[in-house]
């Protein structure tokens, strides 16, 4: 963004080599640092925005050990979610969210009330032990309610808008789009070329998703679309003049061509 701007990081640059330095210093220099909330203990290392608050450091740098409810400040746990589900409706135009329940929101406002209805249903939790890009391991808990309703959503109203090979490479362009921007390289050419490549298949991907949350869930009941794909008369079970079951024969003979020329070939 601005190259000539200097970077102040004290973990880098200063003699603060722990996280115990890091609080020793903030306590004698009168900043706060918060403690957690049963035992007073220092807290973890978290990274916050709108859409995720991540957990790391403390008794979480044992993989097995289970994360204390108390750590979590943007989700109830499934178990204390409420015992009713509750029912949204998501609308999208182009792959942007736009809506919800019918009413329009801005993208910032859409994610804060996403996370307050997937923090209330106790969505979002995840733990995981991640491959950083300077060649450690490193575990970290995340919540991410409103992210995560907005992933299995937008999947949703995509299964019937996109075509299959699209969704198909959309999904083998994804690891190496989160991978450019776990590692930083937002600003990068390589990213701005895959960004230009998914854009494009969200030109028709517009229409509503409903969906289920309940305890920790997300589930898909219902999507539409006026540029849905999916035709009731060609993938109906009943007795139609859309598709013919026979034309499947030469079909299947030949995609078992190269299997059954591989068996007669080494095994018979």
């Amino acid at each position: 963004l601005k190259p000539d701007i200097r970077v102040i990081a004290p973990w880098r640059e200063w003699d603060l080599g722990s996280r115990t330095s890091l609080i020793q210093y903030a306590e004698s220099n009168g900043i706060e640092v918060p403690a957690s909330k049963k035992s007073g203990a220092p807290p973890y290392s978290m990274d916050a925005n709108l859409l995720h608050i991540s957990y790391e450091g403390n008794i979480l740098e044992d993989p097995w050990a289970e994360p204390e409810e108390d750590m979590y400040t943007r989700s109830v746990s499934p178990e204390e979610a409420p015992d009713t589900p509750k029912y949204i409706e998501l609308e999208f135009e182009k792959g942007d969210p736009v809506a919800i329940d019918g009413v329009k929101y801005s993208p910032a406002a859409m994610l804060t009330k996403l996370n307050e209805l997937g923090g209330e249903n106790g969505i979002g939790r995840c733990d995981i032990v991640e491959s950083r890009f300077i060649g450690m391991k490193s575990r970290g808990v995340y919540e991410t309610p409103g992210g995560t309703i907005l992933l299995q959503a937008r999947r949703a109203i995509e299964s019937i808008c996109l075509d299959r090979g699209q969704m198909h490479m959309k999904d083998e362009l994804m690891p190496k789009y989160a991978e450019l921007l776990y590692n930083g390289f937002w600003w990068s050419p390589e990213r701005e070329m895959l960004q230009a490549a998914i854009d494009d298949t969200q030109k028709f991907v517009s229409g509503v998703v409903r969906l289920k949350l309940y305890k920790g869930n997300v589930m898909v009941t219902g999507r539409k679309s006026k540029y849905s794909l999916y035709d009731e008369e060609v993938v109906t079970f009943e007795e139609d003049s859309v598709y013919d079951q026979t034309d499947a024969q030469g079909f299947i003979k030949l995609q078992a061509l190269r299997l059954r020329t591989l068996a007669q070939s080494r095994y018979l």
